[in-house]
């Protein structure tokens, strides 16, 4: 008896102790505002990066939604938020091969503002 209860201790434990010794890195966001001066294009770049978004495990929280501006100056544009396991995955993705190509397309189609920031772990 005194057995099991030191194994369902422990096993209590276990999950907290884990996380001290080992903590996760913050995840990290793209942060992108994207002024669209040639439509056409820019459709072209929207569907061209999506997979590679993907392939770097990048999840599209904001992707050109609305937007209501509470205080401060207004996007003149779009804005887009991308969420990354990391700083140096969110980093590879704007770093990648495969990027590369399709940003000189949003590069040509529009005026853009993108910024990497660290998120938090709760």
């Amino acid at each position: 008896m005194v057995l099991k209860k030191l194994f369902l201790g422990a096993a209590i434990l276990l999950p907290f102790s884990a996380n001290a010794q080992s903590p996760l890195p913050p995840k990290a966001y793209i942060i992108a505002e994207i002024e669209v001066v040639d439509a056409t294009s820019y459709e072209g770049y929207k569907s061209a990066v999506a997979p590679i978004v993907a392939k770097y495990s990048g999840r599209y929280i904001v992707r050109g939604g609305q937007i209501k501006t509470v205080e401060g100056d207004a996007p003149k544009g779009r804005v887009v938020l991308i969420e990354f396991a990391n700083l140096a995955a969110a980093q590879a993705f704007l770093d990648s091969d495969e990027y590369r190509p399709v940003a000189d397309i949003r590069h040509n189609a529009a005026k853009s503002r993108i910024m990497i920031v660290e998120g938090i772990n709760l």
